[in-house]
This record gives structure tokens, sequence and C-alpha cells, in this order.
């Protein structure tokens, strides 16, 4: 765009100099115009500079093709399913028929013998007793026992209420008794899920267009890397820190080069991603240590610890983190970096100190966006929890001192750090990059000027 728009100011003036009775006036204005649409991707910077950001980066590159062939793992290992938690055997089912029947001829309720009230169960048991229960009868539409039927019984006062034609997910237990070898654990989402999921990529598509689209093909390959890469290793007892630093680090090279192309720009904001990550592996791995994090802390991490004893469950944390602050890092790395080369553009006289002065202006507002954001997305997603500390009237301290809450303060501390780190390093790295540059972007702006300031002086007799 740069060199198009030179191009473009030159022929304006050689037709001024062909039509010696008109005006030069237009000359400067031709020249102007052509500036203003400089402001578009930016123009390669030299052979020398291409060659530097190279050699940092084809070695990290190669490190991370390395680490993906020797701890690729071919898929998660076998195990003998337990029947706890999200590790049962699931089907897809249907609801045919609901009735509503007295809870007591069901047997729903297990009302304590002595009838006593005063416990919240027990008040809940009685009043489930004498209420009206749904008798749904449900179809299996999936596996190898396809078609069969089944009863489930459904309180007045359960969460999850079925209605008839509802899709639900089974559990199915081969080893119990016949008649409760099914019962249902979830509902069928599949439909609305895939339909938000589809206006998301609209939404994309017509606002980014091409960018969009290829941020929507990042997007797969960056789940792609986790399902069938990061997640994998992990449970055939790769150390979780290695993987998540190698997936991080394909992660990141394969969306930021493909969303924003393999030019200087995106580079220079790999770099500054990466030592950003550095940084967050560093503290994340010192906190984590210092605070006696175990990783262990509900029945999840519990299960998964009791199926595969040999993960390092602190270790697992820690590459939770990484990856966690990963997608935040790209973003404000790219924009610090956009913003240098933009301001470059609009004055290429800028030194690298000015150009910094300039883009850490941009850049402290993105920090105290991007850490509010950070810190009430963990909040929200621990809200539940907070009520819980909340209702027992715990203090700050306790609540903070507990390690779920514990585990939470640290990953929100250490990745904000990281964020905060990335934006003045970021941009010390583009402010020096485009400040050096001298056949490239400064070299075109900066031939321009003084042909601007000659004609000027020659228009003043």
């Amino acid at each position: 765009m740069a060199g198009a728009g030179s191009d473009a100011g030159a022929r304006s003036g050689a037709g001024a100099a062909r039509r010696p009775g008109r005006d030069p006036a237009p000359e400067p204005h031709g020249h102007a115009h052509s500036h203003a649409h400089s402001h578009g991707p930016a123009a390669p910077v030299s052979t020398h500079l291409r060659r530097v950001i190279a050699a940092v980066l084809i070695p990290f590159a190669a490190a991370v093709v390395v680490g993906l062939v020797a701890l690729w793992p071919g898929g998660a290992p076998a195990h003998e399913r337990t029947g706890v938690g999200f590790d049962r055997q699931t089907e897809q089912a249907q609801v045919v028929a609901v009735e509503r029947v007295a809870c007591e001829d069901v047997n729903a309720a297990q009302v304590p013998p002595t009838g006593d009230t005063s416990t919240p169960s027990g008040r809940e048991a009685v009043n489930a007793a004498s209420g009206l229960c749904k008798k749904a009868t449900v179809k299996v539409t999936s596996g190898r026992n396809k078609g069969r039927t089944f009863v489930e019984v459904v309180q007045p006062d359960s969460p999850r209420q079925l209605s008839q034609g509802q899709g639900v997910v089974v559990a199915y237990a081969p080893d119990a008794p016949h008649d409760l070898q099914y019962s249902v654990t979830d509902v069928d989402r599949a439909l609305p899920m895939a339909l938000l999921a589809g206006v998301f990529a609209l939404a994309v598509v017509v606002v980014g267009r091409l960018r969009g689209v290829m941020a929507l093909v990042a997007l797969a390959v960056s789940f792609a890397v986790l399902t069938l890469f990061i997640l994998p290793a992990i449970l055939q007892g790769s150390n979780p820190l290695v993987v998540a630093v190698v997936g991080a680090g394909a992660i990141m090279l394969i969306a930021l080069y493909m969303c924003h192309g393999v030019t200087a720009r995106t580079s220079v904001a790999v770099l500054g991603t990466l030592i950003s990550l550095l940084l967050i592996g560093l503290l994340g791995s010192l906190f984590i240590g210092w605070a006696h994090l175990s990783g262990n802390t509900d029945d999840n991490t519990g299960l998964i610890h009791g199926l595969y004893p040999g993960i390092d469950m602190s270790g697992l944390l820690l590459a939770g983190v990484i990856i966690g602050s990963l997608g935040v890092l790209d973003d404000v790395t790219v924009t610090q970096t956009s913003a240098v080369w933009e301001l470059h553009q609009a004055n290429p006289a800028m030194g690298a100190r000015k150009l910094y002065r300039a883009a850490i202006r941009i850049g402290r507002d993105h920090i105290a966006s991007v850490v509010n954001t950070l810190v009430l997305a963990y909040a929200g997603a621990a809200l539940p929890l907070l009520l819980l500390f909340s209702i027992a009237e715990s203090g700050v301290g306790t609540v903070a001192n507990s390690e779920l809450v514990a585990e939470e303060i640290v990953r929100t501390l250490v990745g904000s750090i990281g964020l905060v780190a990335s934006v003045p390093v970021t941009t010390v790295l583009a402010a020096l990059v485009v400040s050096a540059d001298r056949t490239g972007l400064g070299a075109e702006a900066g031939a321009s000027a003084p042909a601007r300031t000659g004609r000027g002086r020659r228009r003043k007799p």
C-alpha cells in the first residue's frame, strides 16, 4: 500500500509537470492523498532486520516442531471405566412419554423414619413425598441397546425437569441390574449449541471477511492441537509444563501467522508473546511451588489423579495458567505492534523513543481493560464458590488462604503480570524494529518528505 501510494504520487507529479499552464497546487494534494492511503499493511522491513527476526524465530519454531514429534501421544491411553462423574459410558435417548404420579406411589422421596423435618434434607423429602412427580418413559436411540426403554422418576423440586419429545443423555452401567442399567444424566443440547456456534461463525465472517475466515481456521487448529496433542500427551505421562509450552508455541505460531500474515509485524508480536509466556511460566512455577498448591482441589481433579496417578497435578495447574494466558497475550501483543507500525507510518520521523512513548500510552489503556476483564472472568466462573464462602461468613483472609481460591488468585495474578509485562516488551521490540529500518517503510517515507518540502519552496516565489 505504501509503495502504491508513492507510485501514485509520482504519476500525479509527472502529470502536473506536463501541464505547465496549470496551477501546480493539486500536486501536493495528490501526495497527501497517497500518504493517507498508506495506512494499510506495513511495508516490508529491511533484509537485515528480517534476518535478525528469522534468526530468533526459526530456532524457536524448529524446537516446537521437534517437541511435537517427540511428545506426540498417538491418542489417549485406554482405561477401565469407573462409572463415576464424567468417566461413564453414555448414550443418546429421547423422552417418549411423561405422566404425573404421586411421589409416595413411586417411593421417590426418602422421608426420615421419624418424620423429622428439622433439617433441610428432611423438609425437602417430606415436601417431595406429598407432591406430584413425573414418571418419564425414555427410549435409548444409540448404542447396542438402541430401542430399549426405561422409566425415570423426576421429583418436583429437581432442577432438571423432563418433557415429552425432549432429547437426553443417559449413562449406561452394563454391570448393574437390568432395570438399573440406564439413567438420565443430562439434557441433549446439541442443537442450540450448534446453532449458537453457527451464529458466531457467521458474525465473524460477515464482519471480519477473509480475516474472519482465517481466524475461524486458526481457532479450529488451536482446538486440534489441544485435543490431539496437549490433552493426550499429559494423559500419557509427559511433563504437563513441557507439553503446555510446546503446545502453546504451536498454537501461537499457527494462529498469529495465519490470521495476520507472515510479516515482520507479526514476527514482533510472536516474540513479545514468547517472552511474556516465559515470564508467566517462571512466575507460575515459583508461586505454585511456594504456596504448596497441589492442583487437586475438586472431584474432577481427584478423579483424574485416581485414574492416572502419574500425572503431576501441580504441573497440570501451571500448564493451565500458560494456556489460559495465551489467548489474551495474542490480543495485547498484536495490538501494540500494530499501534507502533501505524504511528511510524503516520510520522516516519519519529525515533524509537518517541514511538515507544506514544504507543505505551495506548498500551496503558489496554492494560487497564484487559486486567479487569481477566479478573472478572475468573470471579464470574467462581461465583458459586464465592457465594458459599459468603454464606459461611468467612473472612477475606480465610477465603484467600483456602487452596481452591488460592489457585484462582495465583492463576489470575500470574497471568495478569504477564499481560502487563507484554505491553512494554512488545512496544520496545516493535519500536526498535521499525526505527532501525532503512530500506522499507522508513526509507520510502523519508524519501517522499524532502520532495514535498522542495516543491513547497519552489511555490513561494
